[in-house]
């Protein structure tokens, strides 16, 4: 069995900031925005929580190229640091860090708060330096109080709001597994989405028990129909999931098959002097790229 090779070196090393090398540059607008004063005063507040990300120190000018994290180094250039952590990357060039990279998720945002909570930093202190209030504030903290294990798991590379978690935490943590995999399927991780799931959710997978006896502009009527409904697109859902692997692979094969017979000159000539629609559908199914299309 072969090893795993880490794409880091697992512990941060300390790097002057001078002999950190940026990869992009942003226009000087960008030092104005609300999020840049937010780094700085984060920085400025709790020191640098999330390492830079940079790659080994070149051989010819001894600088270590920034993969992630040039609002950061630059606030630290403002605040007039001399150093700062960094995680190594270990993989060569042809890795592109930046493309894997996406917009820090809700719940990495959650543990990277806690983590300033458990060091020491008063929450006052730190909504301060993240220039929110500080009822905001625990609402990120105590963000997956009442989440199952299986609902945070599926919703780690997401963005959404507390409400959203105030919404799956009524819920028991079979409903929030149904739920979640809902809204990810439907690429709509949104509270107004769990809102509408909580209200269509059987009084028996509530944590509580019961249902509100009322509903703003929902008769008892409108509620049990919205509940019939949900529960049918579960169940579909779930048929969907076990056959999709089949049907894509299915498609391929057929989409191929329909490719090779297309190129058959003698087929495409009886096709388009008898049945020239039939030929333009066989024609448009071949050029799709994705399924998605």
């Amino acid at each position: 069995m072969t090893g795993v090779t880490l794409g880091f070196v697992p512990e941060p090393v300390i790097v002057a900031v001078d002999d950190i090398l940026p990869t992009r540059k942003f226009p000087s607008s960008a030092l104005k925005t609300r999020k840049f004063r937010q780094i700085v005063s984060s920085i400025s507040e709790v020191g640098l929580i999330e390492p830079l990300s940079v790659t080994a120190r070149d051989a010819v000018t001894r600088k270590y190229p920034l993969l992630d994290g040039h609002l950061r180094l630059l606030a630290l250039r403002e605040l007039g640091r001399a150093d700062a952590a960094c995680l190594v990357a270990t993989d060569d060039e042809a890795y592109t860090y930046n493309n894997r990279v996406n917009r820090l998720a809700t719940v990495q945002e959650h543990y990277m708060i806690r983590r300033a909570i458990d060091r020491g930093v008063p929450p006052s202190r730190l909504a301060k330096a993240l220039g929110v209030d500080v009822s905001h504030l625990i609402a990120r903290i105590t963000l997956l109080d009442g989440l199952c294990p299986e609902a945070i798991t599926m919703l780690k590379d997401q963005q959404f709001s507390p409400a959203l978690s105030k919404a799956l935490r009524k819920m028991k943590p079979t409903r929030q597994v149904e739920c979640v995999e809902l809204m990810v399927a439907a690429n709509c991780v949104t509270a107004a989405y769990a809102n509408a799931l909580l209200v269509a959710t059987p009084a028996s997978a509530l944590v509580d028990g019961k249902k509100p006896s009322r509903i703003a502009g929902m008769t008892q009527e409108q509620i049990a129909k919205m509940e019939r409904e949900m529960s049918n697109l579960q169940a579909q859902y779930k048929l969907v999931e076990q056959t999709y692997g089949q049907d894509v692979l299915n498609l391929v094969l057929a989409r191929g098959y329909l490719g090779k017979l297309l190129e058959n000159e003698a087929v495409t000539n009886y096709l388009s002097a008898h049945y020239p629609e039939l030929l333009s559908a066989l024609e448009a199914i071949v050029e799709v790229e994705s399924i998605e299309q």
